[in-house]
């Protein structure tokens, strides 16, 4: 496997580790917003990976999707709340917001990473080069 390959390899690892990253922010920044019913209410959402293996050595990871959560949204009785349906209730986004925080520092070491594996390869053609030169 060629450095090409290895730098492609932690390229597209980095960019899926993005998209996790910002499905994390989107659903920390709507962790707390209400909604009139249950349809209405924002979902927690996470991307899903697949890894691409190329005729070469190599392969690469691609998001296949962003998909929303399943979880049921918390319902919660707030008469006194503009949003509140008929029977006084008031749905929120089912965002688990210590589960968010912990799949976020998960995604940001994965991310960090990939950029010292990219530090690491430059490095070695670097000294791969000097072999050459003397």
């Amino acid at each position: 496997m060629g450095f090409k390959d290895i730098s492609q390899i932690a390229g597209s690892a980095m960019a899926a580790q993005s998209v996790r990253l910002n499905t994390i922010a989107s659903n920390l920044a709507n962790a707390d917003s209400a909604a009139g019913s249950e349809n209405a209410a924002y979902r927690a959402r996470k991307p899903v990976f697949a890894t691409v293996m190329n005729s070469g050595a190599g392969g690469q990871v691609q998001v296949v999707d962003v998909v929303s959560s399943a979880d049921p949204v918390r319902q919660t009785y707030e008469p006194g709340n503009p949003l509140a349906n008929a029977e006084g209730m008031v749905f929120y986004p089912n965002v688990n917001q210590v589960s968010e925080m912990a799949d976020m520092m998960s995604a940001s070491r994965a991310f960090e990473t990939n950029v010292e594996v990219l530090g690491r390869i430059k490095s070695m053609q670097n000294a791969l080069l000097k072999l050459g030169e003397g």
